[in-house]
C-alpha cells in the first residue's frame, strides 16, 4: 500500500506531542500521590466516569478490532458486530451485579477476590495463571498484530515499531492508572475520529459507484448490494454458522466470553475498583455507549469494501500471490485511499488504539505480580514506594519479554486463531468460579480449586474427541460442566452450610440510580431494535 507523506507524519506528531504531554502534566500534577501504590496501580478515587469509561475502550479496542473485525465484515458481514454490541449489554450485567461486590469488598485485583472468597492457594494458582497469559498471551498479541499493522502502513520495519509501540506505550504506563486513564480520553478521541474518516471515505465510495448521494446514500447502496451482509443471527446454512452460532450470540456461550472478559479480567475491571460505586457504574455505561458505535467504525469498512470489490474495486490489492481473497487487508485497503493528513489522522487512530491496549495490559501485569506475588510472597513488608517500584519494573520487564516473543507468533500458522481459541479454553473455569463465588454461599474453596484444574483439559478433550462441536458451544458445554463439578463438590462437604468464606449480598447492592436506570434502558432499546431489524 501507498506509504504516508509529510503532513501525515505531521499530524502523527501532533497526536503524539499531545499525548505525552497531557500524559507528563497529569503526572506532574498529582506526582506526590503516586507514591501510594493504590494511586499508581487503581488511581483511587481519581479518575471520573468519562475517563473511566474512555479508558475501558481504549484498552479494549486494538489492532485486532480495526484489521480483524473489518476483515470479519467483508466475509460475513454485520453479525460480527455481535460481538461489541453484546458487550454493550455485558457492561450493564458487570456495573449492576458485579461491581457492587467487588468495590464493597475493597477488592482491587482478581485474585484477592479468590482469596477472599475462596484460599490463597486458588488466588496464587490464578495469579500465576493470569500473569502468564497476559504477558506470553495477550500482551505480546497486542505488540505483535499491532507492530505488523503500523509496519504495514508506515514502511518502517517489525522491530522498529514493536520497539515504539512497546516505548509509547511504557511511556504512559510508568505514570501510573490515572495516567493511563485520562490520556485514554485522548486516545479514544482520536481513535474515534481517525476510524469515522475511513467510515466516510467508504461510504462515500460506495454512493459514488452507484450515481453519488453522499454517505447516507453509501449506506443505503450496502443494505441493496450486500443484503446476505446484514444478517446478525445465522443459521446452519450460512457458512460462517461455525464462527457464530445462530442463537448462542444471544443466550450462549458469548455471555460466558464476555463476562470473563469485562467482569473477571484484572486488565478491564482495574479502571473502575479504585472508584465509587456509582462512579464506576457511570464509567461502564458511558463505555456501553461508546461499544454501541464501534461496528460503524470497525465493521462497516469491511462490508463497504467487500460492495466495492463485488463491483470491480481493489481487484489486485484483496488477494494475495495465490490469487486468494483475503478479507484482512480491507481496512489497509481503505487506509491507502485516504488523503494526506486523514491518512496520519487514521494511523494515529490506529496506533492509539494499540498503545492503549499495551499500556493497560502492562498495569494489569504489574498489579498482579506486585500486590498478588512480590508484596505476598517476596517482600511482605514492602512499603508504598518499593511497590510502586517494583510495579514499573515489571512493566518495563513485561514489555521487553513481548518484544523478544512477539516475531515468534510468526511461526504459528494461525496465531490469532490459536490465541483466541486459548483463552477460550479458560473462559468457562473463570466464570464458573466467578459466578458461582458471588452468587452461592455454599460454594467452596475445593470446588474452585477442582474447576481451575479441570477447565483446560476439558476443553482439550471435547475439541479432540468431539471435534464438531463448535468453538462457543463448547464454551457453553464446559462452563455448565464446571458449575455442576463445583456445586457437586461444595454439597458433598459438610462444612458448606455455614461457609465463612461467603460473600456478603445484599438485594439493596444492586439497586441503582435513576439515571443509571434510564441509560442502561435506553441501550437495551437500542440493542433490541438493532437485533429486531437486522435479524
Amino acid at each position: 500500500m501507498g506509504k504516508l507523506q509529510t503532513l501525515d507524519y505531521a499530524v502523527f506528531l501532533v497526536y503524539f506531542i499531545i499525548v505525552a504531554s497531557y500524559g507528563y502534566w497529569i503526572y506532574q500534577r498529582k506526582k506526590a500521590a503516586v507514591t501510594s501504590a493504590s494511586d499508581f496501580f487503581l488511581a483511587e478515587g481519581a479518575l471520573t466516569w468519562w475517563a473511566i469509561g474512555a479508558s475501558l475502550i481504549a484498552s479494549n479496542i486494538s489492532a485486532e478490532q480495526f484489521v480483524g473485525m473489518s476483515g470479519s465484515g467483508f466475509a460475513m458481514g454485520l453479525a460480527i458486530a455481535s460481538y461489541e454490541w453484546m458487550a454493550a449489554l455485558t457492561l450493564i450485567v458487570v456495573a449492576v451485579f458485579f461491581m457492587p461486590g467487588y468495590i464493597s469488598n475493597k477488592i482491587f485485583t482478581m485474585p484477592q477476590f479468590l482469596e477472599k472468597r475462596f484460599s490463597p492457594l486458588v488466588a496464587t494458582m490464578m495469579a500465576v495463571f493470569w500473569l502468564l497469559v497476559y504477558v506470553f498471551v495477550n500482551l505480546t498479541s497486542i505488540l505483535y498484530l499491532g507492530a505488523i499493522a503500523v509496519s504495514t502502513i508506515s514502511g518502517f520495519s517489525f522491530t522498529a515499531c514493536a520497539w515504539f509501540l512497546a516505548v509509547f506505550a511504557i511511556i504512559i504506563t510508568l505514570g501510573g492508572m490515572k495516567v493511563i486513564g485520562y490520556t485514554d480520553v485522548i486516545q479514544v478521541g482520536v481513535l474515534v475520529l481517525g476510524g469515522l474518516a475511513t467510515t466516510y471515505l467508504a461510504l462515500n465510495l460506495v454512493a459514488d459507484q452507484f450515481g453519488g448521494g453522499g454517505m447516507m446514500a453509501g449506506l443505503g447502496h450496502l443494505r441493496q448490494q450486500a443484503p446476505e451482509h446484514f444478517h446478525m443471527i445465522f443459521d446452519s446454512s450460512n457458512p460462517y454458522y461455525k464462527d457464530l452460532p445462530g442463537m448462542t450470540v444471544l443466550i450462549g456461550a458469548m455471555w460466558i466470553a464476555n463476562l470473563n472478559y469485562w467482569g473477571c479480567n484484572q486488565y478491564i475491571t482495574q479502571r473502575a475498583l479504585g472508584a465509587k460505586l456509582e462512579t464506576a457504574r457511570t464509567g461502564l455505561l458511558f463505555a456501553s455507549f461508546l461499544k454501541l458505535m464501534m461496528p460503524i467504525i470497525v465493521v462497516v469498512p469491511g462490508i463497504a469494501a467487500y460492495v466495492l470489490h463485488k463491483n470491480g474495486m481493489f481487484q489486485a490489492e484483496m488477494v494475495n500471490a495465490a490469487g486468494e481473497v483475503k478479507p484482512d487487508r480491507a481496512y489497509p485497503v481503505l487506509l491507502n485511499l485516504l488523503g494526506p493528513g486523514l491518512k496520519g489522522l487514521s494511523f494515529a487512530a490506529l496506533t492509539a488504539a494499540i498503545v492503549a491496549s499495551l499500556a493497560g495490559k502492562a498495569n494489569s501485569i504489574a498489579t498482579i505480580f506486585t500486590l498478588d506475588l512480590y508484596k505476598k510472597y517476596m517482600n511482605r513488608d514492602a512499603g508504598e514506594d518499593t511497590q510502586v517500584r517494583i510495579g514499573r519494573w515489571a512493566i518495563i520487564v513485561s514489555m521487553i519479554i513481548a518484544i523478544l516473543v512477539a516475531p515468534q507468533l510468526q511461526k504459528l500458522e494461525q496465531g490469532f486463531q490459536f490465541i483466541q481459541d486459548f483463552t477460550g479454553l479458560i473462559s468457562p473455569g473463570v466464570v464458573a468460579i466467578f459466578l458461582l463465588g458471588f452468587f452461592w454461599k455454599r460454594a467452596t474453596a475445593n470446588a474452585a480449586l477442582a474447576a481451575a484444574l479441570v477447565t483446560i483439559p476439558m476443553g482439550l478433550a471435547i475439541k479432540t474427541l468431539m471435534p464438531d462441536v463448535l468453538f462457543l458451544d463448547r464454551m457453553g458445554w464446559v462452563f455448565l460442566a464446571l458449575v455442576a463439578l463445583m456445586a457437586v463438590i461444595s454439597l458433598a462437604d459438610p462444612k458448606s452450610k455455614d461457609n465463612p468464606k461467603a460473600m456478603r449480598v445484599d438485594v439493596d447492592m444492586f439497586r441503582t440510580s435513576q439515571t443509571f436506570a434510564i441509560g442502561a434502558l435506553l441501550i437495551i432499546g437500542v440493542l433490541a431494535a438493532l437485533y429486531i431489524v437486522f435479524w
